[in-house]
């Protein structure tokens, strides 16, 4: 894709910006060679711009391995080995690497992110389709993945994780911040949560589930230790714990909110060492014995 300065005008680009793409290709460019162009001059802003405004290719740059200050490229991303980048990797469509992936400010991609080792982020993690790791994934800011997210080992978000398809951790998953996920949510050690917690279907923990604010899910809530919110407990169907259910001060613990009351024995059961001092409803079963 050739872009001319009057294509790119038309984007209303900013004018410095502007200036800089007069200066330096006045009479056009090709459109990979000027997102490498901006970046190498350090115009890493521009080049993200550039991408949001005419999106992705399906061209594929293949390495053994990266090693860059930053990298803007429209097509997918395939690396043999580890990707270490002092700031920003952007890429128009998926990432497929074959180590761990290290970024020191942000990580973008248009679809999926899979990565056989480890994913650390120093800012914020977006993936357009699923984000999957053989190891663990941490990141000091956001999470957001548009299919999903599968980890191996533990999840450590700094931020708000924002999840449209199903969970699955493979250790801890700890978050400082809020959790959306529009599927289930699954999660073989423990589940923190500095805000509220939700999941359009089921949660389910090997461990204890602590949140910050409220916890909720359409299906059931299901944890191998205690379950603790600062806010109310919500289930559209059965929760239990091994433990203790408790929800914060003056909040209560609701079971069934999907359910017609005449099911509740069968389908909003509610197991824990002791029965919660705010079950407001569901049908309570007494200590779990599996």
């Amino acid at each position: 894709m050739d872009l001319t300065k009057d294509f790119i005008k038309t984007k209303q680009p900013c004018a410095d910006g502007f200036r800089w793409f007069l200066r330096h290709h006045h009479e056009g460019s090709n459109y990979q060679d000027l997102l490498d162009a901006l970046v190498q001059a350090g115009r890493i802003n521009d080049a993200c711009w550039l991408l949001d405004q005419f999106g992705p290719t399906n061209e594929t740059l293949t390495l053994d391995h990266l090693s860059s200050c930053a990298i803007v490229f429209a097509g997918s991303l395939r690396v043999r080995g580890n990707i270490d980048v002092d700031s920003v990797v952007r890429v128009g469509r998926r990432i497929d690497v074959g180590g761990s992936i290290f970024v020191g400010e942000s990580l973008v991609s248009g679809d999926d992110i899979r990565c056989e080792g480890n994913i650390r982020s120093n800012g914020r993690l977006k993936s357009g389709g699923l984000l999957r790791a053989g190891w663990g994934i941490e990141a000091n800011g956001d999470i957001t993945a548009k299919a999903g997210l599968h980890a191996a080992w533990d999840v450590r978000c700094a931020g708000h994780l924002r999840l449209s398809g199903q969970a699955s951790v493979g250790q801890d998953l700890s978050v400082q911040g809020s959790i959306n996920c529009t599927k289930s949510l699954v999660s073989r050690g423990s589940l923190v949560s500095t805000g509220s917690a939700h999941a359009i279907e089921g949660i389910s923990v090997g461990l204890d589930i602590h949140c910050g604010m409220h916890l909720e899910a359409g299906w059931g809530i299901k944890a191998g230790g205690a379950i603790q919110a600062r806010g109310a407990i919500r289930a559209g169907e059965s929760l239990s714990a091994f433990e203790t259910i408790r929800a914060g001060a003056g909040y209560g613990v609701f079971a069934g909110l999907n359910v017609q009351m005449e099911d509740w024995e069968s389908s909003a059961r509610v197991c824990a060492s002791q029965k919660p001092e705010s079950l407001m409803s569901g049908w309570w079963a007494g200590a779990r014995d599996v």
